[in-house]
């Protein structure tokens, strides 16, 4: 006799339906079979203990459980669920309509609890996608796809009440029910209003938010380059739906949403330390699992004390800023994580940190703060789009009466800005400048020629490369868009200039 049931596996952010191929025959023995991993591989101890607390039986008979497709690898705890009640189906001990309309996913306990599995959001949106009638998850994992529309969702937490759901018995209580996405911004702790002084920085950041701009800000100890990176996130736009569900997805398959209901609303912002591994940072390891990169996807990536990265990260980061994606090769597959972020990182700019401060004397040799500042690549320096010296807060900025601007008012700015850039590129599968290609750069970023003689002797005068160039024109159409100009300006591609300090010949002279 054969019975089959239905989970998933993530490959990537991507959901596979795996089917539980249960047969019933003559002879002894328990058999799994279908690429399982020893994690797999023990769910059968777990599923037979679990069923027989409950007061069910194993058979006597030979049982074959198949997990297809085969060749696919299947990996963690959260088949237990489907295998159990195949094995209940297939010795006909229960009556189960419902076992083939519903996909299900979870780990047994030996008591019959159901304890929580990673990736429900992609399962469930692949479940919808297959046709299926609903989704059983455990209880706190279920929360996080409660917001998929157009399939039942079920939080679980015991065998029993998968087995009423399945006899297709009322079990509205298990039902998750839709909540209403908040459309109200997030509340931010950290706010722009609290930050004294730092004009020019600030301007800065209100251009990196509005175009996606990449920035670097290079200053002493205690200028607030930190804590300006930390208020970025409160002038960002909100995250649309599918950002939020691209983004959620990301967080789902690594457990970092399991307990929590619905989307994600705020745009993430990750600050991984300066020891932090190659395959923290890029994505990896046993599981392909996603890396720093991915998690700050639609978000942003702050890298404090940029020069105490290893060479290696730093040059490990510029392919993910080119193609906004991670790929990670394994024997038998590839997995494609999604990375696109805006990189904010800040460093001193030499390694006493005290290079340029009017108040602090600098003690290291030129040849100490070049050897410093090489540690960053040109070819990573060229992916910077903006590079922004702070100074220490002066103590008139301090001292002085009224509220600086507030995240708020920025954000008015920033979110207009981006309004404009959404309806240009609405045809063209982008979203801000900073993502324009040639084609792309020379359509919508057209100049004079009184515009191009000043951008060719500035080209020539502090040797720019060609990624440069781009960054500028780029830079300059985001601040025209601040402005509300359909054309640039000499004015607009000027201040961009401002902020290729790292350009200038003279900056460490």
């Amino acid at each position: 006799m054969l019975c089959k049931t239905y989970c998933a596996t993530c490959i990537g952010i991507t959901a596979v339906t795996v089917t539980v191929e249960v047969d019933l025959s003559n002879g002894i023995g328990i058999h799994l079979v279908g690429l399982p991993d020893n994690a797999v591989k023990e769910s059968l101890l777990r599923v037979t203990t679990a069923l027989s607390t409950h007061g069910y039986r194993i058979p006597g008979r030979k049982l074959v459980f198949n997990l297809a497709p085969a060749d696919i690898r299947k990996e963690g705890s959260s088949f237990d669920l489907a295998i159990a009640i195949g094995l209940l189906a297939v010795s006909e001990q229960v009556y189960l309509p419902g076992c083939s309309r519903y996909l299900m996913l979870g780990e047994l306990s030996l008591d019959g609890h159901i304890r929580n599995v990673t990736g429900a959001l992609p399962i469930a949106e692949h479940a919808r996608e297959m046709g299926f009638k609903g989704c059983i998850f455990p209880r706190e994992s279920a929360l996080e796809a409660a917001d998929v529309e157009g399939i039942e969702i079920y939080g679980v937490s015991t065998l029993n009440d998968v087995l009423d759901i399945l006899r297709e018995e009322c079990c509205e209580h298990l039902l998750m029910v839709r909540d209403p996405q908040i459309s109200e911004r997030p509340h931010y702790a950290e706010d722009f209003k609290d930050v004294k002084g730092q004009r020019l920085a600030k301007r800065g950041l209100e251009i990196a938010a509005a175009g996606g701009h990449n920035l670097l800000l290079v200053g002493t100890p205690g200028s607030g380059k930190t804590f300006m990176a930390s208020c970025l996130p409160s002038i960002l736009p909100q995250m649309s739906r599918d950002e939020s569900i691209e983004t959620s997805k990301i967080y789902s398959i690594t457990g970092n949403r399991t307990g929590k209901r619905g989307l994600m609303l705020e745009r993430p912002f990750r600050s991984p330390h300066h020891s932090a591994s190659l395959v923290s940072l890029i994505g990896g390891g046993q599981n392909a699992s996603p890396g720093e990169v991915s998690l700050a996807h639609n978000g942003i990536l702050y890298l404090d004390e940029m020069a105490q990265f290893s060479k290696t990260i730093l040059d490990a980061l510029r392919q993910p800023l080119e193609d906004g994606k991670v790929t990670i090769s394994r024997a038998r597959y590839k997995v494609e994580y999604p990375a696109s972020f805006m990189l904010i990182a800040s460093m001193n700019p030499c390694p006493c940190g005290y290079y340029g401060d009017d108040s602090h004397k600098c003690t290291c040799t030129q040849s100490a703060v070049l050897r410093y500042m090489s540690r960053i690549s040109g070819p990573m320096m060229d992916r910077l789009d903006m590079h922004i010296f702070v100074k220490a807060v002066s103590g008139d900025d301090l001292i002085a009466e009224g509220e600086e601007e507030s995240s708020e008012a920025i954000a008015a700015r920033v979110m207009a800005a981006r309004q404009i850039q959404y309806e240009r590129f609405k045809n063209e599968g982008i979203f801000t400048n900073s993502q324009m290609n040639v084609r792309q750069l020379n359509t919508y970023c057209k100049v004079s020629k009184e515009q191009k003689r000043f951008l060719r002797d500035v080209i020539h005068k502090l040797n720019l490369s060609a990624r440069s160039y781009s960054r500028i024109l780029k830079l300059s159409r985001t601040i025209a868009d601040i402005d509300g100009d359909n054309f640039i300006s000499l004015q607009h591609i000027s201040e961009a200039i401002q902020f290729r300090n790292l350009d200038r010949g003279n900056f460490y002279d």
